[in-house]
């Protein structure tokens, strides 16, 4: 008799208002398989989960567990059936240690000294070293996702949903987390895994299953797909490579940093120590790093909005801008891009063509004798919106209105068409799809070749080894020495981002003097 799925989805639909999220979706996951769940932002992926998990129901269709119909209520209900979910942002407690963690994600009271017993055995048998008494704000990111791991293989899980585990770790992080989901596939447990990384899926996973606009579109083995295929699967359309000039010739250093530090801002804030490079003129100088290791506080003292210990810090060409604000910066030709979209980026109750006004007014003509021009900012969001295939009713449309990958490609195309001598952009196509991903890189590669310097803090190694000339890794708010791109080592840069560090590097400033 042939054994059922473990997890089998029938006809499976989601209704929200204005969106059909899930649209008859149905397939299964084996015993001891581990299948990629793969699909862009708005896909329907974590409406699906959601539903698996037990945090929402479905409005039609069947879930069968080992062959059975079932209505899972709640995720206690999904936990009791054995299924495990790790989370791609942690729910922990940084003033709290490991043991008392895990201990407020169990559903069962658990004495302390049984549960760390518990712990110890899970960690030897899966090779996951963890201190249990240890504070969890002294953990690095990828010791802190082990407290999940951990607190799911605690209910000895039939099924575990990993919701895009690798973005936050190193490259041997990756490799030491993919040991242990071969180990538990290869115990029996089945394993559904959401990554956008498509080499990923085809290094890890025995399936994938496509959603595109809520619909399944394909279900595939990823061995014989390449990362390209799997990815146009996903966009519905054929995917650009990036155009560079060939025999490109970069110019003098356009930015340039020098002993910049930046105290740290509050109690689990990064302090940056001594950071120092420069980027030539037609250079993209990408800086990696796992979260929390002071990118954010790097994109506020280039940008301006928070200042530099040093007014001499910070030159954009020949002039000194350590000490001027972020407005003052724009004026001597810096433009920049933070992390953070929805109310830093851009104001979600604002029209496109006032958030144009934020930060174009200057460069793009828009204030004259003190009073906005209303008509120039919107011809100019109205441009952003052409170019950059912004999905949205016009400049009129407000901020909110937009999805987050909209929204990105309009905050990514108001930047770079104000044409800045500098640009600092973090995390350039966070939550976009791979289409619309390609064409913020090849806009930024088009930017470059004009003459502009550009840095890009981005979490993605992937995406910084195919868009950047030069690489620097800053861990705990220390920047690696800058390394060509085109003999980059992956394991030195692991290394570099698990915190070994090189001597930071003074730039020349003989022609800013």
């Amino acid at each position: 008799m042939q054994t059922p799925p473990r997890l089998d989805l029938s006809g499976i639909t989601k209704r929200f208002p204005g969106v059909l999220a899930n649209d008859q979706v149905s397939f299964a996951v084996q015993p001891g398989e581990i299948h990629a769940l793969l699909g862009e932002n708005g896909a329907g992926k974590s409406t699906l989960v959601k539903m698996i998990y037990g945090i929402m129901q479905p409005d039609a269709g069947v879930i069968r567990w080992n062959g059975a119909p079932i209505t899972i209520a709640n995720p206690k209900a999904a936990r009791k059936l054995g299924i495990g979910m790790v989370f791609q942002h942690f729910s922990l407690f940084e003033a709290m240690t490991v043991l008392e963690n895990i201990a407020l994600g169990m559903d069962a009271k658990i004495p302390a000294r049984d549960l760390e017993a518990k712990i110890v055995a899970v960690m030897q048998q899966y090779g996951l070293k963890l201190e249990p008494h240890r504070i969890v704000s002294t953990l690095s990111v990828g010791e802190r996702q082990r407290i999940e791991i951990v607190r799911a293989l605690l209910l000895n899980p039939n099924l575990l949903i990993m919701d895009e585990p690798t973005s936050v770790l190193t490259p041997q992080e990756v490799e030491q987390l993919f040991v242990v989901l071969r180990q538990l596939a290869a115990e029996g447990c089945s394993i559904l895994y959401i990554s956008h990384k498509l080499h990923e899926i085809k290094a890890l996973c025995d399936t994938a299953t496509i959603l595109r606009g809520g619909k399944l579109v394909d279900t595939c083995d990823p061995a014989v797909e390449t990362s390209r295929s799997m990815a146009e699967k996903m966009i519905g359309g054929s995917l650009k490579d990036i155009q560079r000039g060939e025999g490109r010739a970069l110019g003098k250093p356009k930015l340039i940093v020098q002993g910049l530090s930046v105290p740290k801002d509050g109690p689990f804030g990064v302090a940056l120590k001594d950071i120092g490079f420069s980027v030539k003129a037609g250079e993209i100088f990408g800086i990696a790093g796992v979260a929390g290791n002071g990118q954010n506080a790097l994109l506020l003292a280039l940008s301006g909005e928070v200042a530099a210990q040093n007014a001499e810090a910070i030159y954009v060409d020949t002039t000194c801008v350590g000490a001027l604000s972020a407005k003052q910066r724009r004026l001597a030709g810096m433009a920049s891009v933070p992390e953070e979209r929805n109310g830093h980026a851009a104001v979600p109750d604002f029209s496109l063509s006032d958030n144009a006004i934020l930060t174009a007014r200057d460069r793009m003509g828009m204030v004259s004798g003190g009073m906005v021009n209303a008509r120039t900012a919107k011809t100019y969001a109205g441009e952003v919106i052409t170019a950059f295939s912004v999905k949205a009713t016009g400049p009129a449309a407000m901020a909110d209105s937009l999805s987050g990958g909209n929204l990105q490609k309009f905050i990514m195309g108001r930047e770079i068409m104000q044409k800045p001598q500098v640009l600092v952009v973090s995390q350039p196509t966070w939550g976009v799809d791979a289409g619309a991903a390609a064409a913020i890189h090849q806009a930024l590669v088009d930017l470059a070749a004009t003459g502009s310097a550009i840095v890009v803090i981005s979490q993605d190694l992937d995406e910084l080894l195919s868009l950047c000339d030069t690489l620097a890794v800053i861990n705990e708010g220390r920047l690696s020495n800058p390394m060509p791109v085109a003999g980059a080592n992956i394991e030195e840069i692991g290394l570099l981002m698990g915190g070994i560090h090189g001597e930071t590097q003074t730039p020349e400033l003989s022609h800013a003097s």
